[in-house]
């Protein structure tokens, strides 16, 4: 983990938050990060049922999701997450490690940008509405969005474990 400088108390909060339900060790347990940890293509693709999505699908939902918040938190212009299309992808469209490292890594850029851009935010920002929420609402969701599908990623691991 990169530690970044904050620009106010709320963020300086906020920001371990932000990597705890993503990266690093918290006494919750399993983040993000830590449940994808290790899995193999044939893992990431599996489905419970063929209507229900697998956690490769998952995943780039997490990464979408902290592109969304970081737009919103930011006034960046709608259009420019790299994949096209919104909330789930259609995964895998290759199920190769190389194809998972490339969605994987896009994970990991999407959860560095929404951290740099939440660090330089001051706390009037942080009390800023934006839609119905304020700026902080939107990032302590982005954490327990984080943390709630690393909860359903683990039970997905247990399913598979069991078949």
């Amino acid at each position: 983990m990169t530690r970044r400088r904050s620009s106010s108390a709320g963020t300086a909060v906020l920001l371990p938050l932000l990597e705890e339900s993503y990266r690093t060790v918290s006494w919750h347990g399993t983040n993000l990060r830590g449940a994808l940890r290790g899995l193999t293509p044939a893992q990431l693709a599996w489905r419970p049922s063929p209507d229900r999505h697998n956690i490769w699908e998952i995943a780039l939902h997490c990464a979408y999701w902290k592109y969304a918040v970081r737009r919103r938190i930011t006034g960046e212009q709608r259009g420019t997450f790299p994949l096209a299309g919104s909330n789930f992808f259609r995964r895998p469209v290759r199920a190769t490690a190389a194809a998972w490292r490339e969605d994987f890594h896009l994970l990991d850029e999407m959860h560095d940008a929404l951290v740099s851009a939440a660090g330089r935010l001051t706390d009037a920002q942080l009390r800023r509405r934006t839609g119905r929420f304020t700026v902080r609402q939107l990032i302590t969701g982005a954490a327990a969005h984080d943390l709630y599908h690393a909860g359903q990623i683990q039970l997905l691991k247990r399913l598979q474990s069991r078949r």
